[in-house]
C-alpha cells in the first residue's frame, strides 16, 4: 500500500526533521556533517528549495526549509538515499540509517517560522552540547548573527522579523534565541 503523500503548495514552510534508525548516530565524525551539507546543497540545485535553517545533532537532523517547485517527498528521497548509501558505505554499514521517513511540519504563520528557527538553534544547548547556540559549529545561527557568509542558508526572511531601529536584525535575533533560556529558567525556579 502506497504511503499517504504529504500536504505541500509551492511555497509551502516545513520544519523537517529525522532520527537515525534505533536512534543511533547520523553522523559520527565532522566529515560525516560536511557530507550530509553537501548533499543538502547538492540536492538544492537539482530541487530548489530555500534553506532557512539547519541544526545537525549526533542522532537527529533539523531543517527549516521552503519548497519551491517539487514537494519535500523528493527532495528528501533524494537527499537522504544519497546520504544512507554514503554513511553505510563508509563505516561499512547495511539496512536504515534513518527511522522511518522524515517528518514535515506545515509551518502556517509567521509566529511559527520564528519560534521554530529558535528553537532549532537553541537544541544543542538543550542538549547540553553547549553553553549557547553560537558555540555549535553544526548549526546555521552563527551564520545568521554574523555578516559571514552560509553558502546553504537564506537568512533574509530570518532576520526580516526583527526591525528594532536601536540594534540590528542579527543582534536583535541573538537577543531573541538567546532569551528562551532566560525564560525557561525563571519558570523553573517558580516552580
Amino acid at each position: 500500500m502506497p504511503r499517504k503523500s504529504r500536504y505541500w503548495f509551492p511555497g509551502a514552510t516545513y520544519h523537517v526533521y529525522a532520527r537515525g534508525n534505533r536512534k543511533e548516530d547520523i553522523f559520527r565524525d565532522d566529515h560525516d556533517r560536511r557530507k550530509y551539507l553537501y548533499y543538502l546543497n547538492d540536492t538544492r540545485h537539482k530541487l530548489p528549495f530555500i534553506l532557512h535553517a539547519y541544526c545537525l545533532m549526533s542522532n537527529h537532523v533539523h531543517l527549516l526549509l521552503q519548497t519551491e517547485k517539487v514537494p519535500t517527498e523528493q527532495i528528501f528521497r533524494l537527499l537522504h538515499t544519497r546520504y544512507a548509501m554514503y554513511f553505510n558505505n563508509r563505516h561499512e554499514l547495511v539496512g536504515h540509517v534513518f527511522q522511518d521517513r522524515y517528518n514535515a511540519i506545515l509551518l502556517d504563520t509567521p509566529s511559527a517560522f520564528i519560534k521554530l528557527s529558535r528553537y532549532i538553534h537553541f537544541n544543542p544547548v538543550e542538549a547540553n552540547l553547549v553553553e549557547s547556540p553560537e558555540q555549535y559549529p553544526w548549526s546555521s545561527f552563527s551564520s545568521i548573527i554574523a555578516s559571514k557568509n552560509d553558502p546553504y542558508i537564506s537568512k533574509e526572511r530570518t532576520l526580516s522579523f526583527f526591525t528594532e531601529a536601536k540594534l540590528s536584525p542579527e543582534k536583535q535575533y541573538k537577543n531573541y534565541v538567546e532569551q528562551w533560556n532566560e525564560q525557561k529558567e525563571i519558570k523553573e525556579s517558580i516552580r
